[in-house]
């Protein structure tokens, strides 16, 4: 059979304000035509369909359309809840779509994942495991070990779970497993959210030792292989959602496997979606412009670093964002200032010169304008002034 292998679609995230809805309907056709070129068989999504718990109305409309499309001519779609989702949601409409070959998994369950699939006359079974946070898992893990206890303790609870889940693994059927976690070893990007902070919520490779020809992960959005007991593999975010990113390959893992093969797998690379991309610009304005003019990276967002000898002013950050839409960040570097004059005597500094202290300070070392400093002294003489029926000091 064949299989395709995506996650961490996070329909509604947006970039800096900016919807990313557009480019993430551009991916669910891309990935609909590829499903339909590569005659797949099953399409196993492994978590964080949405971006938060509580997504607007278009990104789950795009995921029910999506879904629609993907499960046409007999193709079958199975989905996991991500740390972003909220379970119940993603399952709610499970019932309604069960017949017409989608799976919705919302919450872990000790039940495992049969697909028949016809045409090759064969079956699928999958130790599916949505993300299992410690609610989820319905147990608590000791509030006063320390990070390698809970670890230890975490990833014995996973693996627990997914042995019961491959349970029903055969000789004669292909054997899947497919979750939601941070297992040891991945290579992560800002745009993921953490699962745990201290990394106690991490799952040794050893937790997913159970027999499973091919382990489908989501949550980090980097591609990537984990070192481990048959093929483990994470296949990243469709869609760079941070500059963490820029300049990362986007895919989609095909394989093709029988009962008791091993997988062969091909990377699908997708074409969908704006490149984000970072421009350090050393010559100043100069240099920016002279990349606007050239029309380069005109369909991205750009973060940009511009090396500056003076503060910009408003009207020159407006017009960059004029000329290009897709500048998301403007951060001016400027030449380094000596520390001791930067935290030099506060108590002795008029409040102007204590502003442009710290205005120096937040920006590297650039100088206010007057317009800017004028009008921070104009509301702190403001705040200062005794309001009506206050008496003066």
């Amino acid at each position: 059979m064949r299989i395709l292998h995506t996650g961490d679609w996070h329909l509604g995230r947006t970039l800096e304000g900016r919807s990313r809805l557009p480019e993430q309907a551009q991916f669910m056709d891309e990935l609909v035509r590829m499903a339909d070129e590569q005659r797949a068989d099953v399409i196993l999504m492994a978590g964080d369909v949405y971006d938060s718990v509580n997504p607007p109305a278009a990104a789950e409309s795009l995921f029910y359309e999506a879904a629609a499309r993907l499960t046409e001519n007999g193709r079958q779609l199975v989905v996991i809840s991500g740390n972003h989702d909220q379970p119940e949601r993603v399952s709610a409409v499970a019932p309604l779509v069960s017949r017409r070959g989608i799976s919705l998994i919302g919450l872990p369950t000790a039940a495992s994942v049969t697909l028949q699939v016809p045409r090759s006359g064969e079956t699928a079974v999958i130790a599916a495991l949505p993300y299992p946070s410690e609610s989820r898992l319905a147990e608590l893990l000791a509030g006063d070990g320390d990070e390698l206890e809970l670890r230890t303790a975490y990833s014995a609870k996973v693996g627990k779970l997914m042995r019961q889940l491959a349970g029903a693994f055969r000789p004669d059927t292909v054997n899947l497993a497919m979750s939601h976690i941070y297992v040891l070893g991945g290579l992560e990007c800002d745009s993921e959210r953490p699962i745990q902070v201290g990394g106690a919520y991490t799952v040794d490779p050893s937790a997913l030792d159970i027999g499973a020809q091919y382990t489908a992960l989501g949550h980090l959005h980097r591609p990537q292989a984990v070192k481990g007991s048959g093929m483990i593999r994470y296949s990243g975010s469709p869609l760079a959602y941070s500059f963490s990113e820029a300049g990362q390959a986007k895919s989609v893992i095909q394989l093709d496997l029988a009962p008791g093969g091993v997988p062969q797998v091909e990377e699908l690379f997708l074409t969908s979606g704006k490149p984000l991309v970072r421009w350090s610009c050393r010559g100043g304005l100069e240099e920016v412009w002279r990349y606007l003019d050239e029309g380069r990276d005109r369909s991205a967002f750009i973060d940009l670093e511009i090396h500056l000898g003076e503060a910009m002013s408003l009207g020159d950050i407006q017009r960059l964002r004029r000329a290009h839409e897709g500048i998301v960040h403007i951060r001016p570097v400027y030449p380094g200032r000596d520390a001791e004059e930067l935290v030099s005597s506060r108590s002795q500094m008029p409040v102007h010169e204590l502003f442009r202290k710290f205005y120096q300070r937040q920006s590297g070392g650039a100088e206010p304008e007057e317009e800017l400093v004028e009008l921070f002294m104009s509301l702190v003489s403001e705040e200062e002034e005794p309001k009506d029926g206050e008496a003066e000091a």
